[in-house]
């Protein structure tokens, strides 16, 4: 038979761990790092939108440009002028369009047409373009007559 091994006393230390409640380590880096990630990409859109709402009110004020010098513009004969107002630079065209005979009246003097375009320019590359057509009654005025 074995003899009886005397119990040893249990030292007060540490117990094994009982599930606690609480996140480890590992899982609140994991936290931060998706939390930081999110952040990032929201900071980079509303960057984004800020560069598209400076641009799209750029366009908005070279397109207003553009129409104010058309409807200013009183066609006396081809031509092209330019200026500058602010950062946009402005090119205005005026070239007489041929019209076929056929489309002309039956009687009385035949119609001058005009093409008119603005162009304006700023910034690197960018350009909007305004074109309309413009009809005279009878031939241009001559300038000096």
């Amino acid at each position: 038979m074995k003899a009886a091994v005397p119990s040893m006393p249990r030292l007060a230390g540490p117990r094994p761990r009982q599930a606690q409640g609480g996140f480890t380590l590992l899982e609140v880096l994991v936290a931060m790092v998706i939390l930081s990630l999110a952040v990032v990409s929201l900071i980079q859109l509303s960057s984004q939108g800020l560069r598209l709402l400076k641009l799209s009110g750029d366009h908005q004020e070279a397109t207003r440009l553009a129409d104010r010098i058309a409807r200013a513009t009183e066609v006396k004969g081809e031509g092209v002028d330019g200026g500058q107002e602010g950062p946009f630079t402005w090119e205005r065209r005026i070239a007489l369009v041929p019209v076929p005979k056929e489309l002309g009246p039956a009687t009385g003097p035949a119609p001058q047409l005009y093409s008119l375009s603005v162009a304006v320019r700023w910034g690197t590359g960018r350009a909007v373009e305004l074109a309309t057509l413009r009809a005279l009654a009878g031939p241009p005025e001559r300038p000096g007559s």
